[in-house]
C-alpha cells in the first residue's frame, strides 16, 4: 500500500482559535504538557495561513507549520520555509498522515513559488530522508571543568571590558551583534518581530534546577559591544568545594579579541567548575584559544536538515567557492516537478540554475542535494559512500569544491 493511501481526513490550514488544540497535539505527541504561559509564546511567532492540520471527524489529528525566516547561505541570504510543529496523534500513526502533510506542504511552497529551500530540526534522523530533507548541518555539544579552560598565554582579549546586565537591557545590543554576524554566518536565521523574545524565552520548566538567564556585554573603549554571552547558573554545593556549573545559551562576538574576553569571562567566573553548552559549532573557536585544546569537550549532533524545493531557484539562491559549471541530474519522487538534468553555473558573485537537455556530469537525488547546500558535508564525501554518481571524470570534485563554504554551517537556534 503506498504511504498515503490510506488517508482520506480534511487537510487545511487553522485559525488563531484552533491554536490551542492545534498546539495540544504537538505537546501531547512529543511527551510533555501543555502549559498556559508557553501557548502564548508559541501564538507570538504562529503563523496560522502556514499551518496545516489533519482533521478527523472534527478533532486535529496531525499538524505542521512554517516560520517565514530567512537563512543565511554561503554568499548570500535566502527566504527559506522554516518547517516547525510536526506531529501526530498517537491514535494516527502508521497512517500516511505525516507523508500526506509534508507532499502537502512542498506542493504549496512550490505551486506559490515562495521560499526555494526548506529546512527543520528533526526529532528523530530517520524521518525526513525519505521527503528530500538532507543533513546539512551538524552542531556540537560542548562540557569542560573550568579550572583547565585557560587562554593561550599572549592571547589578546582587547582593551575592553565585560559588564555584567539584564537580558532587558542586553536586548538591543544582542540583536545589533547577531545582525553584524548574520550576513556571513552560514545557517543563521533573522529574529525579526517576537524571534527574539522566543530565544530569550526562559519558563521555570526549562532551567533544570538553574537560575534565570543571566547576560553579560563586552564593550569596546569606545562604549561599542562587539561580543555577549547569554548564560545561567546551576548551583551544586560538594561536601567539600562547590561544583557548580554554567550553561552558555547563547554566546557571540564579532572580533577575536571580543570572542576571547566573553569565554574567558564564563570560564572564569567564581565558584563554577563545569561549563556547559548544548549547541555551539562543529568549528568551535574556543579550542583554539585555550593552552589545553582539548580541555573542551566536543559531541557531535545533528543540527539543520535542508530540503530544495525547487532546484532552479534554491541552486542560484546562493554562491560557489570557485567557478562550476556542471549538469545536475537530480532525482526527486517526493517533488516531481525537480527531476530532470539541471545546468548549475556560478561563481563567488553569481550563479545560475536552469533546465538543460545536455548530458549529464553527476547524478544525485534531492536528499544529497539538501545535505551539501549550506556547504558542510561534500559532494565528494557521498560520492564515496556511493550516494553520488559521477559520470563526468572530475565532475564530482569540480562541484564538491564548488559547494564547500569556509566554515562549517551552524544554526544556534532550535524552531
Amino acid at each position: 500500500m503506498p504511504p498515503d493511501a490510506s488517508v482520506k481526513h480534511d487537510i487545511r490550514p487553522i485559525s488563531v482559535d484552533e491554536f490551542p488544540e492545534f498546539f495540544t497535539v504537538i505537546v501531547e505527541a512529543f511527551g510533555d504538557e501543555l502549559r498556559d504561559e508557553e501557548l502564548e509564546t508559541e501564538l507570538s511567532v504562529f503563523e496560522p495561513e502556514r499551518s496545516l492540520a489533519v482533521f478527523d471527524g472534527g478533532r486535529i489529528v496531525g499538524t505542521t507549520a512554517i516560520f517565514s525566516r530567512e537563512l543565511t547561505v554561503p554568499g548570500a541570504t535566502t527566504p527559506v520555509a522554516a518547517v516547525t510543529m510536526v506531529s501526530v496523534a498517537p491514535t494516527h500513526r502508521r497512517r500516511g498522515l505525516l507523508t500526506t502533510l509534508m507532499r502537502r506542504q512542498l506542493a504549496d511552497l512550490q505551486e506559490n513559488e515562495r521560499e526555494p529551500v526548506a529546512a527543520l530540526w528533526a526529532s528523530e534522523a530517520s524521518i525526513y530522508g525519505r521527503f528530500g530533507y538532507g543533513p546539512a548541518a551538524s552542531g556540537a555539544r560542548l562540557s569542560a571543568r573550568t579550572p583547565r579552560l585557560r587562554l593561550r598565554p599572549g592571547t589578546d582579549r582587547g582593551e575592553g571590558r565585560m559588564r555584567q546586565v539584564s537580558i532587558a537591557d542586553a536586548r538591543a545590543h544582542f540583536s545589533t551583534v547577531h545582525e553584524e554576524l548574520r550576513p556571513d554566518t552560514v545557517g543563521w536565521l533573522d529574529r525579526r518581530g517576537a524571534w527574539w523574545d522566543y530565544r530569550l524565552y526562559d519558563p521555570d520548566h526549562r532551567r533544570r534546577g538553574a537560575t534565570p538567564l543571566r547576560a553579560a556585554l563586552y564593550e569596546d573603549p569606545d562604549g561599542r559591544v562587539s561580543g555577549y554571552v547569554v548564560y545561567s547558573i546551576k548551583s551544586d554545593w560538594g561536601e567539600s568545594e562547590p561544583n557548580n556549573e554554567v550553561r552558555v545559551r547563547e554566546l557571540a562576538a564579532t572580533t577575536p579579541q571580543a570572542l576571547a574576553a566573553t569565554w574567558a569571562f564564563v570560564a572564569e567566573l567564581d565558584l563554577v567548575r563545569q561549563l556547559t553548552a548544548r549547541n555551539r559549532p562543529l568549528d568551535e573557536p574556543l579550542q583554539h584559544l585555550l593552552a589545553d585544546p582539548f580541555a573542551a569537550q566536543l559531541s557531535v549532533t545533528d543540527n539543520l536538515w535542508v530540503r530544495v524545493v525547487d532546484v532552479g531557484r534554491g541552486l542560484a539562491a546562493r554562491r560557489y567557492a570557485h567557478e562550476i559549471d556542471v549538469v545536475l541530474e537530480v532525482t526527486d519522487e517526493f517533488c516531481p516537478w525537480n527531476e530532470g538534468r539541471w545546468r548549475l553555473s556560478g561563481g563567488p558573485k553569481d550563479a545560475e540554475c536552469v533546465r538543460t537537455s545536455d548530458p549529464a556530469d553527476i547524478t544525485l537525488s534531492s536528499t544529497e542535494l539538501g545535505t551539501v547546500y549550506l556547504g558542510g558535508p561534500s559532494l565528494a564525501g557521498l560520492a564515496a559512500a556511493g550516494r553520488v554518481r559521477e559520470l563526468r571524470e572530475g565532475a564530482v570534485t569540480e562541484a564538491s569544491r564548488g559547494f564547500v563554504h569556509d566554515r562549517q554551517p551552524w544554526c544556534p537556534e532550535v524552531f
